[in-house]
């Protein structure tokens, strides 16, 4: 288990990083979620001893590692930029860490071999031991990193950005591969990712920093279900964050009144999500918002409608499994309805506001 208290890093008069507190469990798959400048590579950084926090603590079992050199942390990093060997073949790659580490170096050869190999064909890497780096593809050269990473048995894995530099499709059957390894082999992994997708896709519990601060800890389906601030929302980039006041039980957006979910006087933020949208007419009862349709972005599974409302942009997913996808010309006017229930409120301060109805409240 490691244990992270009140991490705090300065650049010159720059906050990066302030006072981080978490627990991470063994074997868990924590995913740590932010925009760029949000610390979560820091963070990383930290936990590996390639910076050195201004205060707060490491401890990784009980062992206070935060004045511990990285090599000695029993750690491993992956890093979104491979830092292969090119003139080292996919196997000598993999063994530097067992020959070189300055700790409990392995000798034999035929350890390094057999132990190689097995990872190797872990991650699928089986007959390329004689290749050269430049005889691999894109993801080949992730696999070898993260090969090179877990033979030497790091009690933690640190992915910094690991799939960043992939195409799409590369990075959804990576996605795959990290899970099917890292629940093979038990070891706990902290990945660092700017991809709400894969934040939300691969992690037991996720972390979501912004401007340095730990805002929400959770497991994915209640970060993305009910994100505790207007913040962690914008960040998921699945929501329409309105902004408003409410007016005789309802949310004046602009003039529009919407409904609110129990308990949402004091709301000055409301959010809807782009699945839980719905176009109609204009002059349907359901229609909450007018809006004029801009344009449509065509997905594979579905539809991204972008239209322009009373106060910007609103965005409404259709998933092609509903249905066929509708055709509409630039500037036409539309209506948007949603289920009272499918709505957020946020307090002046962006915080949540639960209610009795919200799904997966007690």
């Amino acid at each position: 288990m490691m244990e992270l208290e009140g991490l705090t890093k300065f650049y010159g008069e720059t906050c990066a990083l302030r006072g981080v507190s978490l627990t991470i469990e063994d074997d868990e798959y924590l995913t740590l979620l932010g925009p760029s400048g949000s610390g979560k590579s820091t963070l990383l950084r930290l936990i590996a001893g390639l910076e050195q926090p201004d205060s707060g603590s490491i401890r990784l079992n009980g062992e206070d590692i935060a004045s511990l050199p990285p090599h000695r942390r029993g750690l491993g990093i992956v890093q979104q930029n491979y830092a292969l060997f090119p003139h080292m073949t996919v196997f000598e790659n993999v063994a530097f860490g067992l020959r070189w580490r300055e700790e409990n170096p392995v000798t034999e050869e035929a350890e390094i071999t057999k132990r190689v190999d097995a990872m190797l064909d872990l991650v699928g890497l089986s007959g390329f031991e004689n290749r050269g780096v430049g005889q691999i593809s894109g993801g080949q050269k992730q696999r070898v990193s993260l090969a090179r990473t877990l033979v030497t048995e790091p009690r933690v894995c640190l992915l910094d950005e690991p799939l960043g530099a992939l195409d799409a499709n590369l990075r959804e059957r990576m996605t795959l591969e990290l899970r099917r390894i890292r629940d093979t082999l038990g070891v706990t992994f902290m990945h660092v990712t700017g991809n709400e997708h894969e934040a939300l896709g691969m992690g037991d519990r996720m972390i979501v920093l912004d401007g340095g601060a730990a805002v929400m800890i959770a497991p994915p389906e209640q970060v993305f279900d009910r994100p505790q601030t207007v913040r962690v929302a914008q960040v998921l980039n699945a929501y329409n964050i309105l902004q408003g006041r409410v007016h005789e039980g309802r949310f004046d957006h602009a003039g529009s009144m919407l409904p609110l979910p129990p308990n949402s006087e004091g709301a000055m933020h409301y959010a809807i999500r782009f699945d839980a949208a719905t176009l109609v007419p204009p002059d349907d009862p359901t229609a909450l918002i007018r809006a004029t349709f801009i344009t449509s972005e065509f997905t594979g599974g579905g539809v991204t409608y972008f239209l322009r409302g009373p106060d910007g942009v609103f965005e409404v997913e259709r998933h092609l499994s509903r249905a066929d996808p509708q055709v509409y010309k630039g500037g036409q006017e539309l209506g948007i309805s949603w289920a009272a229930t499918d709505a957020l409120a946020f307090d002046s301060d962006g915080e949540l506001i639960v209610s009795s109805n919200m799904r997966g409240a007690a």
